[in-house]
C-alpha cells in the first residue's frame, strides 16, 4: 500500500532531463541526475523510482519541448503537471542557475504547492492552435514584406495615382503589376519584393481555408460560431481564442477569464494608499492581442446589419443578446473615456478588459449547450 508521495522536479532540455526529488516532510530535496531526453530512459527512470511504496507526483516547466513528456508520463499512470514560468517564485539574489538548482528549485516548490500548472491541450486543439499561429507568423511576413516594398518604392519617387487613397487593395495591386523601372537592377529588385509578396498572401490564404475547414470539423465548432456574434470577432478571432483558451469552463468567472488575458491593471497598495498603474500583461499574449484588435469595432455606434447580421442568423437568443449588450455598453464605454481625454491605448485596453467578460460569458453558454445536447445524445 502506498502511504508517502514524492515530487519530483525535472528540469527539461533537448538532450537531457535533469531529475531532482522531495520527499514529504521539511526535509532538503536531493539531486537524483541526469537521464537523456527519451522514451526508454524516461521509463526506466519512473520505473525504478516506482519500486519504492509511494506516489509520484512529477512537474516541469513549460517550454519549447511542448508537452510529449506529460502525455508520455500520464500514458504510464504518473501524475503530472507542467507548469508557468513566469509564475514561478524567485529569491531575490539568487544570481545562479544550472540545471541541477532548476530542478531541485520545483521538487522543493512544488511539494510547498507554491506553483501554478497550465492547462495542458489535447493534441487535436494542439494542432489547430500550430495551425493558427503559423498564419499569425505568416501574417508578420505580410507587413513585412509590405514594408519592404513600400519604402523601396518611397525611395525612388514612385507614387500611386491620387485615386489610389488606400494601398494593398486589389486595385492598388493591379496598379503595382504596371510598374516598370528603367534601371534593370531596380526592376529585378521591385520584382522580386513584388513575388515575394504574392507568394505570402498565397500562403496566407491557403493557411485560413485550412483553418476554417479544421475549426468547422472540431468539437469547438459551436463555440466558435457563437463567438462570431460579437462585432469584431470574426472566424479567425474566434478561432484564436478557442484553441489558446482551450475551454471557458476552467474559469470560475469572467473577472478570472480578464486576468488571464493580462489587461487588468497592476496595483499597488499599502496602508491607505492604492495606486494602479499598466496593465499586467500576464497571461495569454496572443489572446491579449486579438482582444485588443477586436476591441477597436466597439468606437462604431451600436448597430445589426451586414455581415454581424450573417453571423448570428440562426445562434441562441441569449447569445445573441449578450452580444447586443456588449455593443452597447462598450461603444459607451469608448465614448465615455474619450471624451474625458484619455489616451486612445488606455481606452482600448480598458474596452477589451469588458469585452473579454462578454466572450466568457457567451463562450461558456455555447459550451453548456454543447455538453447538453451530447449527454441527450
Amino acid at each position: 500500500m502506498k502511504d508517502s508521495t514524492k515530487y519530483i522536479g525535472l528540469d527539461v532540455s533537448k538532450d537531457f532531463i535533469a531529475v531532482a526529488i522531495a520527499d514529504e516532510g521539511r526535509n532538503n530535496p536531493r539531486y537524483f541526475g541526469q537521464i537523456p531526453n527519451n522514451e526508454e530512459s524516461i521509463r526506466k527512470l519512473f520505473k525504478k523510482l516506482g519500486e519504492e511504496e509511494c506516489w509520484l507526483n512529477v512537474c516541469y516547466e513549460a517550454g519549447p519541448t511542448g508537452y510529449g513528456l506529460y502525455r508520455f508520463l500520464t500514458a504510464l499512470g504518473i501524475e503530472c503537471c507542467v507548469v508557468a514560468p513566469s509564475l514561478i517564485p524567485t529569491r531575490a539574489g539568487d544570481r545562479i542557475k544550472t540545471d541541477r538548482r532548476d530542478a531541485i528549485r520545483l521538487a522543493q516548490l512544488y511539494r510547498a504547492g507554491e506553483l501554478t500548472p497550465i492547462y495542458i491541450p489535447t493534441e487535436e486543439d494542439e494542432a489547430l492552435r500550430d495551425l493558427v499561429r503559423a498564419r499569425e507568423v505568416t501574417k508578420e511576413d505580410q507587413l513585412r514584406a509590405r514594408h519592404h516594398l513600400a519604402k523601396f518604392l518611397l525611395r525612388h519617387e514612385v507614387k500611386a495615382p491620387s485615386h489610389l487613397k488606400k494601398k494593398w487593395t486589389k486595385i492598388y495591386h493591379k496598379w503595382l503589376n504596371t510598374v516598370k523601372f528603367d534601371n534593370s537592377a531596380l526592376e529585378i529588385v521591385f520584382q522580386e519584393y513584388l513575388h515575394t509578396l504574392d507568394e505570402i498572401e498565397q500562403r496566407l490564404e491557403r493557411l485560413e481555408r485550412a483553418i476554417h475547414t479544421e475549426a468547422m470539423r472540431s468539437e469547438h465548432a459551436p463555440v466558435i460560431e457563437a463567438l462570431q456574434t460579437l462585432r469584431g470577432v470574426k472566424e479567425i478571432t474566434a478561432v484564436t481564442l478557442v484553441v489558446e483558451v482551450g475551454t471557458f469552463k476552467r474559469f470560475a468567472s469572467a473577472r478570472d477569464f480578464m486576468g488571464y488575458t493580462g489587461l487588468i491593471p497592476s496595483e499597488y497598495s499599502s496602508g491607505g494608499s492604492r495606486y494602479q498603474g499598466k496593465i499586467t500583461k500576464t497571461g495569454n499574449s496572443h489572446v491579449r492581442r486579438v482582444l485588443v484588435e477586436s476591441a477597436w469595432s466597439y468606437r462604431h455606434k451600436p448597430n445589426i446589419s451586414g455581415d454581424i447580421k450573417k453571423r448570428q442568423q440562426g445562434q441562441d437568443a441569449t447569445v445573441q443578446r449578450i452580444a447586443w449588450k456588449a455593443q452597447t455598453r462598450l461603444h459607451s464605454k469608448y465614448a465615455r473615456m474619450a471624451a474625458k481625454g484619455k489616451p486612445h491605448g488606455k481606452v482600448i485596453a480598458a474596452v477589451a478588459r469588458e469585452l473579454a467578460g462578454f466572450i466568457w460569458a457567451i463562450a461558456t453558454s455555447a459550451e453548456q449547450r454543447t455538453s447538453s445536447s451530447n449527454k441527450v445524445a
